[in-house]
């Protein structure tokens, strides 16, 4: 049991990045960004994903905007800011140090 509660610590670790990463190229909908985070397993539900966007969003790393839609109420499509493409390069950065890192005491 001690191993998924490690794994489920690594994803949450990183989560943050990946929801950035996500959103890099393009506005999505809350349940697009769970299905692309799914595809990659990256298992994340509603209940972690808004606190964490509603956060993203304070810090002014995303934007969000409203759309209609055919199926239901209007959607909000979240979008990275100027601020949050920068700190998306920022964590880019850290992220490949700490690979880098842990590669090399892996190869000790």
């Amino acid at each position: 049991m001690k191993l998924e509660n490690t794994k489920a610590q690594m994803r949450k670790g990183v989560l943050e990045y990946c929801i950035l990463l996500v959103l890099e190229n393009r506005p999505l909908y809350v349940s697009d960004i769970i299905q692309n985070l799914e595809k990659s397993k990256m298992i994340v539900v509603e209940g972690t994903l808004y606190p964490m966007l509603t956060r993203l969003k304070n810090e002014g790393y995303l934007g969000y905007r409203w759309e209609e839609s055919l199926q239901g109420p209007p959607r909000k499509y979240y979008e990275l800011t100027e601020t949050g493409k920068s700190f998306l390069q920022e964590l880019a950065n850290v992220w490949n140090d700490l690979v880098h890192s842990v590669f090399q005491i892996n190869n000790r």
